[in-house]
């Protein structure tokens, strides 16, 4: 009794084997495309002088919300390049807008998908469960011998971590729409697909941008740890810090991170919220 054990991680090498025997091309492609994908944000964002940036970056938040936000927004970018971590905002901004595009286009459908069935809810719902509580670092493992050291590991590592409650608020949002509304437009001949887009998808809306929010918000905190697998970015200054215990350093990477998670929390929450404030 004393030799029990379940192999359980010989199991896990052995279906990453399998992976990667099966699907190296496919692989190879995903590598690719989010590699191009980063590489052609990052390039937008870093070519222009940095204040250009800052005034595209302010006049958006300014556009969408307020003169008060396009303030902050001036104020917090300036301290990024007073503290020598443009560059790095930057590439850490294009990898987070990467991750988050991708993990919305992943979770809304399967969000879509849960709340039309009690089936697919019931599947969905442990695996959601494993995807949100198992320690986000573990992620890292299998992303790094699938797609190698550098920006996509830590990319598909975010993905996965932060997609999660973007597929539940959108199922939250979908089932909270008023059921007489749905019944209204069944009533009027609509086919599913109509309701879902006229009807149900709007109604949703702010539901579903507070999930997109949240996965923006984990995805910024994923990207520091994805600088362990060589992402760079300000992810990578951390760990830096980390090597030489530079405090000033992880202090200065640290700042940034928390002035690009204020701009986009506050210019993705949900109109609602601002319209309260």
């Amino acid at each position: 009794m004393n030799d029990f054990r379940i192999p359980f991680g010989d199991w896990v090498e052995v279906g990453l084997s399998w992976m990667l025997d099966v699907f190296s091309g496919v692989f190879s492609v995903i590598r690719s495309g989010m590699l191009s994908a980063n590489d052609s944000l990052v390039w937008l964002l870093t070519t222009p002088p940095w204040w250009v940036i800052v005034i595209v970056l302010s006049g958006l938040g300014w556009w969408i919300k307020s003169w008060k936000l396009a303030l902050g927004t001036v104020i917090g970018l300036v301290i990024i390049q007073g503290v020598d971590q443009w560059d790095n905002a930057m590439q850490t901004l294009g990898l987070v807008v990467v991750a988050t595009l991708i993990a919305a286009l992943l979770a809304i459908p399967l969000g879509i998908l849960a709340a039309s069935s009690h089936t697919a809810s019931n599947i969905l719902r442990p695996v959601l469960d494993f995807m949100q509580t198992m320690p986000p670092m573990v992620y890292l493992i299998p992303a790094l011998v699938i797609f190698r050291v550098g920006v996509v590991p830590g990319m598909v590592a975010t993905i996965i971590f932060a997609m999660v409650p973007g597929v539940r608020f959108t199922e939250l949002g979908i089932r909270g729409v008023d059921r007489e509304v749905v019944e209204a437009g069944e009533a009027f001949g609509a086919s599913r697909g109509r309701i879902l887009r006229q009807i149900q998808l709007p109604l949703a809306m702010p539901t579903i941008m507070a999930g997109i929010n949240q996965v923006i918000m984990l995805s910024l905190s994923m990207v520091v740890i994805a600088g362990m697998v060589g992402a760079g970015a300000l992810g990578g200054q951390v760990v830096a810090s980390l090597n030489r215990i530079d405090a000033g350093l992880g202090f200065e990477a640290g700042i940034s991170v928390v002035i690009l998670a204020m701009y986009l929390d506050r210019i993705t929450s949900p109109k609602k919220k601002a319209n309260q404030r």
